[in-house]
């Protein structure tokens, strides 16, 4: 239940702090002094839209602050608050909102900050919040669902299966992309296929090009190369004896010099010098000599190289690459994209499996909570009957249909209440009810779900709208019959109704430095006998209008 409401720098209420009993809460006041404001501030804890409008003139910021104190049996706020990290405080829960002029908006329970999307799950077991205009509801066929579901015991039920709809249409989403992409590979496997094989057929390796370039130069060179080398070797290593060779002198110089070490011994140092040299130049010739042997002069080698060069510039030009390395990544992707096709088509399978699975699963739900809903309707029907005859529609007829419907998110029912106020054939309430009998429908419905959902908090705006006389009377005693077992909030403008609560808050509106400023005040004894008189006679208050609002208090 609300325990208290805090705000400050709303609209035209620039500070409120008002606590609330439980039962029955009336709420009064004369029409534009704030009823509704009041309202709004508290629809804001229930993560409504808001704006920088609703600030008061001259301030920064609002807040709205409220305590609720409540009994979580199943330990669902309790889960919800701790998967966001906010403190739980047994069954106390302090909720508030600040709105900045730029626009932002910060949530907080238990003082600990949350999303708003929180503030709006809590408030769906907290408060349900009956706006004038939310008589509309009364003709949305997913409303009349979810009350039948409610009173059927099915709203887990019907919650679950919502949540199997989700999977199975995610599955099925899943599966049809698979298969528009299976179907666009399809299309492009042969062309692939085509690809990789003539790229595979290649035998590619990296570094080929360049190689085989060398290659080339080298046998087309070849008979000059080979002529080269061996004069070079010759210069070295002569073949003739008419000149000896840069080893042989060397040599001759080595032997002078180890006569003449005798004498001098520094000269022991360039005779290993000039050895060492001749053993270098020994090598250097061996190593030509093999270079000269292994310098290849084939035309048959040589038309290999030019064909595997013209195979491999042919490729590239083909499929406008610049080397064999994007060569080789093109073959890869072309691979990768036959192999993404059989990796698709197996999850396609499991997919096919998985929606198979799902769709049974959905039906088994779908039709277990069909019959959930059809042995409840017929009983639906009768309690809300009763409730209208109470509320002085004697000749009523209230009827709800089953109906079949595609499969969807709410399973394969659609429902449609049916009524008569005099007796004739009921037919859809859109059709047939007038502000009145709706309002009386809408409050049966609600009475209904208050017993059924475990709402602690209800607030009802102008229900009784387009009622009055006895059968405002009536309406009068259902809610204060409700307050017996919840908090309910009823803002109301008929004396028989504001007349049933124990507890009065009046909200007034005052001028304050050529502003007009809403509050709102507890009334009891006196003041709230003139406020009960007040709602009879208008503005001027009678003395008759005192008396009957006695009456009407002590009835």
């Amino acid at each position: 239940m609300l325990r208290s409401l805090h705000i400050r720098n709303y609209v035209l209420i620039d500070a409120l702090d008002s606590s609330f009993p439980e039962g029955l809460v009336i709420v009064t006041g004369q029409t534009g002094a704030g009823k509704s404001i009041l309202l709004g501030a508290l629809s804001l804890l229930t993560g409504a839209k808001a704006d920088a409008s609703l600030i008061s003139e001259g301030a920064e910021t609002c807040v709205v602050e409220a305590e609720f104190s409540i009994d979580d049996e199943d330990g669902r706020l309790q889960a919800l608050l701790e998967e966001h990290e906010a403190d739980w405080d047994g069954g106390r829960l302090l909720i508030r909102r600040t709105l900045s002029r730029t626009g932002r908006s910060r949530c907080f329970v238990n003082d600990s900050p949350v999303p708003l999307q929180v503030l709006s799950e809590l408030s769906g077991r907290l408060v349900d919040i009956h706006a004038q205009h939310q008589s509309l509801l009364l003709t949305d066929r997913r409303f009349q669902l979810s009350l039948l579901d409610h009173y059927a015991r099915a709203a887990a039920d019907a919650q679950a299966l919502r949540g199997l709809w989700k999977e199975l249409s995610s599955a099925r989403a899943e599966r049809e992309e698979l298969r528009g992409r299976l179907a666009a590979c399809a299309a492009d496997r042969s062309y692939n296929e085509e690809r990789f094989r003539r790229l595979d057929e290649a035998r590619l390796r990296a570094g080929e090009l360049a190689e085989l370039e060398a290659e080339q130069k080298r046998l087309a060179h070849a008979e000059a190369l080979r002529e080269d080398l061996a004069q070079a070797l010759d210069l070295l290593r002569p073949e003739s004896d008419e000149r000896s060779g840069p080893a042989e002198a060397l040599r001759e110089a080595e032997r002078v010099l180890e006569r003449c070490q005798e004498h001098i011994p520094a000269l022991e140092e360039l005779c290993a010098r000039i050895r060492s040299s001749r053993i270098e130049l020994d090598d250097l010739s061996g190593e030509l000599e093999q270079t000269a042997e292994g310098v290849e002069v084939s035309e048959e080698r040589l038309a290999q190289v030019d064909a595997r060069l013209r195979e491999l510039y042919d490729l590239m030009h083909k499929y406008g690459c610049r080397s064999e390395e994007e060569l080789l990544s093109l073959r890869d992707r072309y691979a990768g994209a036959l192999d993404d096709s059989g990796a698709l088509e197996d999850r396609l399978s499991e997919l096919e499996k998985r929606v198979v699975a799902l769709e049974q699963d959905y039906a088994g739900a779908a039709s277990a909570l069909h019959d959930k809903r059809a042995g409840a309707a017929e009983g639906f029907a009768a309690d809300i009957l009763e409730t209208l005859r109470f509320l002085e529609l004697d000749r009523a007829a209230f009827e709800v249909d089953l109906l079949p419907a595609e499969a969807g998110p709410s399973g394969t029912d659609a429902v449609r209440f049916r009524f008569s106020s005099d007796g004739t054939p009921a037919v859809d309430v859109a059709r047939c009810a007038s502000g009145g009998e709706i309002s009386r429908i809408m409050l049966s419905l609600k009475a209904m779900m208050a017993r059924y959902t475990g709402m602690p908090t209800l607030v009802f705006d102008e229900i009784d709208s387009g009622v009055s006389g006895s059968a405002a009377d009536r309406m009068g005693s259902l809610i204060c019959r409700m307050g017996e077992d919840m908090q309910v909030f009823a803002i109301t403008h008929l004396p028989q109704v504001a007349a049933k609560g124990q507890a009065h808050y009046v909200v007034r509106k005052r001028d304050e430095g050529g502003r007009s400023r809403s509050g709102i005040e507890r009334v009891e004894g006196e003041a709230r006998v003139e406020e009960i008189a007040r709602l009879l006679s208008g503005a001027s208050v009678t003395p008759q209008a005192i008396a009957n609002a006695r009456v009407l208090l002590q009835s």
